[in-house]
């Protein structure tokens, strides 16, 4: 029997601040996960009866079905209440005066199953595309960097680039305890996510030397999603999004053979192997930690790399990219719903095969996965469809108020302590 933890925490779900009146949306069923038939309850609790009347809108899968609107007599009162009987993710948004705050709750979430339906040559097109990168010799060129004052001594960085199939190579930081024994350390490899620009999309030296020094030592990778040089000047990375790189996503998404994401998943490869062949991995342990579209490549590289022995996904993109198929929103980019030029039957021989609800049910890693229930960017619907075909142990941590982007403001302390110290307690506990 599938093993799925999921984490529940306690207290406030959901802060607003109108006219220096604070006010909170809370459910009453802490983990945001309710059975079918089990009634969920979303409530509101002021310090004052509201002047304003609110507008409630209810989605289902992220498709509005209900409006309304109440004018409370009350500073405590009961929102909403149903019970469903069937899978669906649900979210309230509710608007007063110019604020709008929103919740969110899943049913039955083991029910979700992928969009689309996986091809007959899945898997022999994978294999297929491994043979060609493994055909092609491995050329690596490393460049030494300088580290944090505080690991001068006992840690060494360098700026990597490894050859690969597609048009852009491998280019990565990576860090490692300076004294290592041979096949005495675990792999850690940080995925990025989405845009081109942004720090969040840059290989960091600092983020690396850190992820070395995690439990007793690592190999840390840091690699770039699109083969990028690192450290460069702001200007280069603009340069690239608002050129080559615009808009990849949507590049040549009606060829498996071009598609923008075959080249970001052959680099995963390369990278893992290129890892792999260092003298001090203890031949045991690797794992891919990402956010966002960095979650989507280390689904990606547990489906496609059984040694993968772990992943931690933080509201992965690239899941279930068939949603829609299905009457529900897909997952980050969502190709079919936001492609503007192809039509959704010219994207449906190419997607598939790059879609994390596919690629994870070939995989047995223990996965940790954050889903926000209120994130329409990688819908919950859309992750739990990939993390319900997977294999291995599975801990999932949903956050009722979690939008796709870190929470912030009053919440953040709560989500501090409640969801991202438990992500990184799964971290450390996994290299001890």
């Amino acid at each position: 029997m599938k093993r799925i933890f999921v984490i529940i925490v306690l207290g406030l779900f959901a802060l607003l601040h109108i006219d220096a009146q604070t006010y909170h949306l809370e459910i009453n069923k802490a983990s945001g996960v309710y059975e079918k038939g089990e009634k969920a309850i979303v409530s509101y609790h002021a310090e004052a009866v509201p002047r304003d009347s609110i507008s409630v809108c209810v989605s289902y899968n992220n498709r509005v079905r209900k409006h309304f609107t109440l004018l409370p007599h009350s500073k405590d009162f009961t929102v909403f209440e149903e019970a469903l009987d069937s899978t669906c993710a649900v979210s309230l948004e509710m608007k007063t005066g110019e604020a709008t705050e929103a919740i969110g709750y899943v049913v039955a979430p083991e029910g979700f199953q992928a969009g689309y339906k996986e091809p007959a040559d899945f898997m022999a097109y994978w294999d297929n595309q491994k043979r060609l990168l493994k055909a092609l010799p491995m050329q690596v060129k490393t460049t030494p960097l300088d580290v944090p004052q505080q690991y001068e001594g006992r840690y060494v960085c360098s700026d990597v680039e490894i050859n690969c199939l597609g048009p852009a190579p491998v280019r990565a930081y990576m860090a490692k305890p300076s004294k290592a024994k041979k096949r005495s350390l675990p792999i850690i490899i940080l995925c990025r996510a989405a845009g081109v620009s942004g720090d969040w999309c840059r290989c960091q030296v600092g983020e690396c030397v850190e992820n070395a020094a995690l439990g007793n030592g690592a190999l840390s990778l840091d690699l770039n999603a699109h083969g990028m040089l690192n450290g460069q000047a702001d200007d280069y990375y603009r340069m690239l999004e608002d050129g080559l790189l615009r808009n990849y996503y949507d590049h040549n998404a009606a060829d498996r053979e071009t598609y923008y994401f075959r080249g970001m998943y052959l680099r995963l490869l390369r990278a893992i192997e290129y890892m792999t062949r260092q003298p001090e991995w203890d031949g045991k342990r690797i794992l891919v930690i990402g956010e966002s579209q960095g979650g989507g490549q280390a689904v990606a590289a547990a489906g496609l790399d059984r040694r993968v022995s772990a992943v931690v996904l933080n509201v992965p993109a690239l899941q279930d990219l068939g949603g829609s198929r299905a009457d529900r929103r897909s997952g980050w980019p969502q190709p079919i719903e936001n492609h503007p030029s192809l039509e959704a039957n010219m994207l449906d021989t190419t997607l598939p095969y790059f879609d994390g609800a596919l690629l994870l049910r070939h995989s047995k890693a223990e996965i940790y996965c954050e889903i926000g229930l209120i994130d329409t960017t990688c819908p919950p619907s859309a992750v739990w469809s990939s993390l319900n075909g997977a294999k291995g142990k599975k801990t999932v941590n949903c956050v009722p108020f979690r939008t796709h982007a870190w929470p912030s403001g009053s919440v953040r302390p709560f989500w501090d302590e409640h969801y991202l110290r438990p992500r990184q307690e799964f971290i450390d506990n996994y290299l001890k």
